[in-house]
């Protein structure tokens, strides 16, 4: 009687149960809905289960998906452009490289030197880009926000127009776009820079708080780039619509640098671009359902639930993934990429990214990627606990109305449990 009551006393404090105990707690507490699983890659065993089999939207921790797809595609570098030369001139299409004069990436010339060298006429085409500018469940008012760049077959400056507050006034970079700054006869609380939703006029409205800088995402179009080219390169560019062709190919930079830019502070815009470069490789067509689905049928046949994916960034409400799925796409690249290059990928705790100023611990214990849309917050990835273990894990919190930070608080409270006693 005493041995089978001892056994019951210890299966009442084991730390999977008081761990369960704490996400029924705080699911009741935020009145929201929480997925979790806890996941030994070596033993292949799950350890704590909750709602793992539920949907959730994801936010940003669609960019695993990404992650991975790219991984299988991309090889070791980007590839920019495909050209072809014909009679007098070079015709160039763009595969979604987001690095191309972009402050983010390493400054690699050679994209900017082949089209500057470039011999007789240099044309655009854009006839392989076959998707919106905007994903399918995108918030269309975010439009002027940094985060919500537009998709474009071959990026420059990141997308975005940088404009800044100088003592003469306004400054826009690229220079090009000051042209396109008027001013408004309306005074604001906050002084910003605001474009029109379907072209680049720039619309400054005057502010008791005065900005400093603002990025703002520029509005796409064949002849915007040429245009943009043309004064970049200082050679003239045409757009014209000339239909795809095999050529030969200029590379860009190394994948990882992309990589850590999309895992560490959670750029969109390279999430997105890569997407288009996965489709690029398996197709003649920067289209990112065609890389969703060979990635979900070629690379990711196994999963335990059928994805809702539709975008690369994890901007769409309309994704939808379960704690389960997400943890298996961690093991698949657990097994598959060198744990020192793929770590060196993911925001750290109390490091680097996302994660720079929560969980933190030296060690640092956390190792992976953060999801934030309104009224929701995941966070996945690898655990390092104190007795040298590597667990998976996905937690995932949907439709909850208490602060973001409150629901990282429980969080860093159980994930420092789990690494103290496993």
């Amino acid at each position: 009687m005493r041995s089978i009551f001892f056994l019951l006393l210890l299966a009442a404090c084991s730390p999977a149960l008081q761990i369960k105990k704490e996400l029924r707690k705080a699911e009741a507490a935020q009145q929201d809905h929480i997925g979790f699983l806890l996941y030994d890659p070596q033993s292949q065993k799950k350890i704590i289960q909750h709602n793992d089999a539920r949907y959730f939207t994801p936010a940003s921790n669609t960019k695993i998906f990404t992650l991975y797809a790219s991984v299988k595609l991309l090889g070791d570098s980007l590839k920019a452009l495909e050209y072809v030369q014909r009679n007098d001139s070079t015709i160039f299409w763009g595969l979604g490289d987001p690095c191309f004069l972009n402050p983010l990436c390493h400054n690699n010339p050679r994209v900017f030197n082949f089209l500057q060298n470039a011999k007789g006429k240099l044309i655009f085409s854009a006839s392989n880009f076959n998707t919106t500018a905007l994903g399918n469940g995108w918030s269309w008012d975010d439009y002027n926000y940094s985060y919500s760049t537009e998709r474009t077959p071959l990026t420059i400056y990141g997308n975005l127009i940088t404009v800044k507050k100088t003592e003469q006034g306004l400054r826009t970079e690229p220079k090009f776009f000051e042209e396109h700054l008027v001013s408004a006869n309306e005074e604001r609380e906050y002084e910003e820079v605001v474009r029109d939703v379907d072209d680049n006029q720039l619309i400054h409205y005057a502010g008791q708080k005065q900005m400093k800088q603002q990025e703002i995402p520029f509005h796409f179009s064949g002849d915007l780039l040429a245009d943009l080219l043309t004064d970049t390169l200082k050679r003239q560019v045409e757009f014209v619509h000339i239909p795809f062709q095999k050529g030969a190919g200029i590379k860009s930079i190394p994948v990882d640098s992309i990589y850590r830019v999309m895992m560490q502070d959670s750029d969109n815009m390279m999430a997105e671009q890569l997407l288009l470069q996965c489709a690029a490789v398996v197709s003649d067509t920067l289209q990112p359902e065609i890389a969703i689905r060979y990635t979900t049928r070629n690379l990711l046949p196994t999963l335990p639930d059928k994805p809702q994916w539709v975008d690369g960034s994890g901007l769409s409400r309309f994704n939808l993934f379960t704690p389960r799925s997400i943890a298996h796409v961690w093991e698949k690249l657990y097994k598959e990429v060198p744990h020192e290059r793929l770590f060196k990928i993911l925001a750290v705790g109390g490091q680097t990214g996302t994660l720079k100023n929560y969980y933190k611990s030296t060690p640092p214990y956390v190792f992976g990627k953060t999801g934030t849309l309104s009224n929701n917050h995941s966070l996945s990835g690898y655990l390092l606990t104190k007795k040298g273990k590597t667990l998976i894990f996905s937690w995932m919190n949907n439709n909850f109305v208490t602060p973001t930070s409150e629901v990282r608080k429980k969080m860093e409270t159980v994930l420092a449990q789990i690494r103290d006693h496993y």
